[in-house]
């Protein structure tokens, strides 16, 4: 996970709790590519649809997590 390469807020975070991109768009139906550009650095933000679909997704599995945790508004 990360592999040495430059992780935004939220790559740093999936990291951290040993959540894979993969299991992330497993268990929330957002696109591989934009995880992976949510997860690659801090300059891209998620669109509203997508980001409720990550926080409801890690939420369902137990991560107390909000919007803001991640991206500012």
């Amino acid at each position: 996970m990360g592999l040495g390469k430059p992780r935004s807020k939220f790559g740093r975070w999936l990291d951290s709790e040993r959540i894979s991109q993969e299991e992330l768009v497993r268990i929330s139906g957002v696109n591989k590519s934009t995880i992976s550009r949510l997860c690659s650095g801090d300059a891209f933000k998620p669109s509203m649809k997508s980001a409720l679909k990550i926080i409801s997704a890690l939420r369902r599995v137990g991560k107390n997590v909000d919007y803001e945790d991640f991206w500012s508004i």
